[in-house]
């Protein structure tokens, strides 16, 4: 039985990572740096919003602790589906090519394989352009944790592009290879280019 990601302690979730299991795996793990990261920020703008100092502030920050729940909670949702693409991935790959299941289930799983880290680094990046609204209307007490939170959230957009270039070989169709390349390269060149601007507004670079 596979256990939601959602509901271990700190602990027991660091040692089904460190387990000889083939999940949770890497791709879990850039879903939960992007939770980590949506988590921070919205401690971030726990602490700024009703603040005086930054009363003029007030609607982008109610939005964006709504905002960044949704973030949360998606990272965390994807993160187990990340676990159960992959374990099903692997399962099929232990069956011999010929296998009528492995043939027929493949195709999907390989897409679900796929599909997943690409939302992971979709959902990263759309945190990250909420960081940078948010860079210069936040606590400067908290500037650092607000870095914190974009450098997290661009290391989930690099490894889920590692977790989707890993699974591109087993694609059949070159174009669909190419554009998801492409994808991907456009994710990682603007989450890099948001989380350094993030870190020099934040004074952290």
């Amino acid at each position: 039985m596979t256990v939601s990601l959602k509901t271990p302690t700190v602990g027991e979730l660091l040692a089904a990572i460190a387990a000889k299991t083939p999940a949770p795996g890497g791709g879990a793990v850039a879903s939960l740096t992007a939770a980590l990261a949506a988590a921070l920020a919205e401690m971030v703008v726990n602490y700024s919003h009703g603040k005086k100092t930054l009363a003029e502030h007030a609607e982008l920050h109610e939005e964006a602790l709504r905002t960044l729940e949704t973030l949360r909670q998606t990272a965390l949702d994807l993160a187990d589906a990340d676990a159960h693409a992959y374990k099903n991935l692997n399962a099929l790959w232990k069956l011999p090519a010929d296998d009528e299941t492995r043939v027929r289930e493949m195709p999907a799983a390989v897409t679900a394989a796929i599909d997943a880290p690409m939302q992971v680094a979709a959902t990263a990046l759309g945190l990250l352009h909420l960081l940078q609204r948010l860079q210069d209307s936040t606590n400067r007490h908290l500037a650092s944790d607000l870095a914190i939170a974009a450098i997290l959230a661009d290391a989930a957009v690099r490894a889920a592009q590692c977790n989707v270039t890993v699974n591109l070989p087993l694609l059949d169709a070159p174009s669909a290879v190419a554009d998801v390349e492409e994808e991907m390269r456009r994710h990682r060149e603007r989450a890099c280019r948001l989380r350094e601007g993030i870190e020099k507004a934040c004074g952290s670079s």
